[in-house]
């Protein structure tokens, strides 16, 4: 058996496609909430009318940020169509 049962993943895989799932710890829980909170601080910061590239490239940046935070803190994934991979 493999130690990936034992770790504590702040966001588990999806079960059905590539990606991760709703987060699975308050870590997690978080992240994403300082993530919304960041793209709505952002709204005010720069005005998506009429700042529309350092409004995108911000909210990029904070994607960007997340994305790193997923892929260190979650699950390893993998496409997977809901059948659990040790049952094959």
């Amino acid at each position: 058996m493999s130690d990936q049962g034992n770790r504590n993943y702040w966001f588990p895989a999806k079960r059905y496609g590539w990606g991760w799932g709703v987060p699975s710890s308050w870590q997690g829980w978080v992240a994403t909430l300082l993530y919304l909170l960041v793209i709505v601080g952002l709204a005010f910061v720069f005005d998506p009318a009429a700042s529309v590239v350092p409004y995108l490239v911000s909210v990029f940046a904070a994607s960007a940020v997340l994305l790193i935070i997923c892929w260190k803190k979650g699950e390893p994934t993998k496409w997977r169509w809901g059948v659990d991979d040790n049952s094959r």
